[in-house]
């Protein structure tokens, strides 16, 4: 006995397939006319599932992410508007993917108390967004235990306009933390006499030499020294693009993450 099967609609096949294809998520970018911006802005376009729903500049209201439905907010734009547009996107219930540099400690106080205010809103700020300069992060906190001495150098365009880095400073306090916790005290130094502070800027107890030349695009060094030895773990970025890969990644996945999340590194199972 052959068990019968009733056809089935060709237009009701269709709309059920339609049906279970999730919608795009709708995506607006800040600072979209910069150099970041405009790479995050092909990058979104590229990318599948995403639809990139605003292009944003500083002449542009914010009131332009709620008319266009964003659901998420990608902000590479400056340290001085980054704060207000974050705010602006978490009062509303839109998600953030911050790579402006900026967020002090103080700042990222404020945006807390918001955040618990709108529990269901994630916030990613990342210092960087390519993969290996989040690795070379990591593996410079792993190894600071093993070394007396530590200090960091990034090299970047002379058109960046803070200094240090932001990935610099994200590295030296994770450095810090490392050396803390284990009790290491503050790198060997002998220096009396700096009137033009040649030995650098000094962040979590770390020096950081901040390059700025033209034909760079963003570069780090990790320098560790140790009695008859020396380690390097170095970053180079050579072009923008290789930000875009956690950038997608970071609006992806900034939904399922409810808070504050500072570092791309939260995102990642890195099992370090």
């Amino acid at each position: 006995m052959t068990e019968s099967t009733a056809p089935v609609s060709t237009d009701a096949a269709t709309t059920d397939a339609a049906a279970s294809v999730p919608a795009p998520l709708r995506v607006a970018v800040l600072g979209a006319r910069g150099r970041m911006g405009s790479e995050a802005v092909q990058a979104v376009r590229r990318a599948e599932g995403l639809q990139l729903v605003a292009e944003l500049g500083r002449e542009d209201s914010l009131q332009a992410l709620v008319a266009a439905g964003a659901e998420v907010v990608v902000d590479l734009t400056v340290p001085s508007a980054t704060e207000a547009n974050v705010r602006f996107a978490v009062a509303h219930g839109i998600h953030c993917v911050v790579g402006t540099t900026g967020w002090d400690a103080e700042r990222l106080d404020r945006l807390g108390v918001l955040l618990a205010e709108h529990p269901g809103v994630g916030v990613l700020i990342a210092p960087n967004f390519s993969v290996g300069a989040v690795l070379a992060m990591r593996f410079s906190a792993q190894a600071a235990r093993f070394f007396e001495s530590v200090e960091i150098v990034e090299l970047h365009h002379p058109d960046k306009v803070d200094a240090p880095s932001g990935t610099a400073a994200r590295t030296a306090a994770l450095v810090g933390e490392a050396r803390r916790a284990a009790g290491a005290g503050p790198s060997p130094d002998a220096t009396e006499h700096d009137p033009a502070g040649a030995r650098g800027a000094l962040v979590d107890d770390v020096r950081v030499h901040s390059v700025r030349l033209r034909g760079l695009v963003a570069h780090q060094e990790t320098l560790l020294g140790g009695v008859g030895e020396q380690l390097t773990i170095r970053h180079d970025s050579f072009d923008r693009i290789s930000f875009m890969t956690g950038v997608v990644l970071g609006v992806r996945e900034v939904g399922s993450h409810p808070g504050l999340t500072h570092g791309l590194e939260g995102y990642l199972d890195l099992g370090l």
